[in-house]
């Protein structure tokens, strides 16, 4: 059994078919159809709703908007579920709703009610109108009939003239009822011949993975959920990781970045993009925000993809995965997970339980010191990571080619180099013959075009709908290019390259 509020109305429903997506259980068995469908793959947000957690850190709720077309309805187990109907209080609209008419930012309204909870989400975690955070809490909202202009008159207004709702004033309340829910061990949803377990804890999940090998393990399950709307093939065995509280933490050292692998991508980012602003930059253009509250690290990286956007960007990073199977667990190198195309390293009942990102190697000086008293100039040691995406949109978008680079320079000469791509082979791989080009050389125009010569000796890329063989290595050539460019125009050191030019083929 899974229990839930909808709304202020607790919901215990003991029979369900877990592959029941969260859109479909409030169509068709709570009758509110405010929630529209339009593609059923989490891309247009029409489906938007939004999910009230508990904190129970600092006993408080966390308002998340979500796209009920890509969560199962098992993910809800403990939470809050607010949707469009929710809204007014009585006879008046809430403030975004109101917002949104005053502004006239609805024409058709077929999209109107998933800008409407995305707005709410907005107004719920801000505290005055800010432009950059609109734009990113509506990226995963489409509107083809007014255009964005109004839709962002509305967020401002509603934002700038922020008042206490019903949800206000009954927050203490719903934090009582949520912890009286709270999930327990050994909940389970079943229907018929599928179940789908909830386990509370690292120990029941890997007790319940060795149980049931043949399980498909999900926390968003944004890529997962797919196989349902999409392919119409029935999950049989599930185990949702959305409930286990040591597997969404992020916890930060002298050195390493230790993010759990049910962690949302959302709360990755502050601390991915403290230490590596490229970092948060790509997370920015990770799909939707929506996508990016459901989405995990872990996920991104266990759905093996060659296009995922996170792993070129973590074995740049020398990044490493602890796996545990059981009671045991190991860690691998990100770099040795991936095998073939959607093949892994991952043993049966085994699975990823943290990411472990190593921390930026800090500009510093060494002394060097020759003879007694004689000290020689301090050498300079420089750690470089870029991150670059080639997609067709800039936002919620697939990409075509994502390169990450990083390199450490000793006094202009390249020591170490760790350069990946996503969207070069059947795997994120690293480009070793590229890498070995630039090692112990001096930065200039003539090794970057060899460097770049040998990315053809790494990568035969594949031809797609989403771009060529011939246009991805280009891509790829461009962007390292593109990196050294950068970097000269940032460094202050008297580098050979600064007195050189690169051109870019394009």
């Amino acid at each position: 059994m899974i229990q839930f509020l909808l709304n202020q109305e607790l919901q215990q429903e003991h029979n369900l078919d877990p592959n029941l997506t969260v859109l479909n259980y409030l169509r068709d068995h709570q009758g509110k159809t405010g929630t529209k469908e339009g593609c059923a793959s989490g891309d247009c947000g029409a489906c938007t709703v939004v999910t009230a957690e508990l904190d129970t850190d600092h006993n408080k709720l966390t308002y998340r908007s979500i796209n009920s077309c890509l969560a199962f309805v098992a993910t809800l187990h403990g939470k809050q579920l607010i949707t469009i109907e929710d809204l007014h209080d009585k006879q008046n609209l809430h403030s975004t709703q109101q917002a949104m008419a005053d502004c006239h930012g609805s024409q058709c309204g077929f999209c109107t009610p998933g800008f409407v909870m995305s707005l709410f989400a907005l107004q719920k975690s801000s505290s005055h109108y800010d432009k950059g955070h609109t734009i990113e809490a509506l990226s995963g909202n489409l509107c083809r009939c007014t255009g964005y202009r109004p839709i962002y008159q509305a967020a401002e207004q509603a934002c700038n003239n922020k008042q206490d709702d019903q949800f206000d004033k009954m927050e203490l309340n719903i934090i009582e009822r949520l912890k009286k829910i709270q999930p327990q061990a050994n909940t389970t949803l079943t229907n018929d011949k599928k179940s789908c377990f909830i386990p509370t804890s690292t120990q029941e999940l890997a007790d319940l993975y060795i149980q049931h090998p043949e399980a498909q393990l999900f926390a968003g399950g944004t890529d997962l959920a797919l196989e349902v709307t999409q392919f119409h093939r029935p999950l049989m065995t599930t185990i949702y990781l959305g409930n286990i509280k040591e597997m969404q933490t992020v916890t930060i050292s002298d050195d390493t970045i230790t993010i759990g692998a049910a962690t949302p991508l959302s709360q990755c980012y502050q601390a991915l993009s403290q230490e590596y602003p490229d970092f948060g930059e790509l997370l920015h253009r990770f799909a939707s925000l929506q996508i990016r509250n459901q989405g995990t690290l872990g996920g991104n990286i266990a759905n093996a993809s060659p296009i995922g956007d996170a792993p070129p960007l973590l074995i740049a990073l020398a990044a490493k995965i602890q796996l545990r199977q059981g009671n045991t667990s190991r860690t691998i190198l990100l770099e040795e997970y991936f095998l073939d195309y959607k093949k892994t390293a991952q043993q049966p009942s085994e699975f990823i339980e943290r990411i472990l990102v190593p921390k930026k190697t800090v500009q510093k000086e060494i002394k060097k010191e020759s003879g007694k008293n004689q000290k020689q100039a301090p050498s300079k040691i420089e750690s470089q990571f870029k991150a670059y995406k080639i997609s067709k949109r800039l936002d919620d978008d697939i990409s075509a080619v994502c390169a990450a680079f990083n390199l450490t320079i000793e006094d202009e000469i390249i020591t170490t180099a760790r350069i990946a791509f996503g969207g070069m082979a059947a795997i994120p791989k690293r480009a070793h013959h590229c890498e070995q080009i630039l090692i112990n050389q001096t930065i200039s125009s003539d090794v970057i075009e060899q460097a770049c010569l040998a990315l053809t000796k790494d990568f035969t890329p594949l031809n797609d709908f989403r771009a060529s063989a011939e246009y991805r290595i280009l891509c790829a050539q461009n962007l390292l290019r593109k990196y050294f460019i950068e970097l000269a125009e940032n460094s202050d050191q008297s580098s050979t390259y600064l007195a050189t030019r690169v051109t870019a083929h394009v």
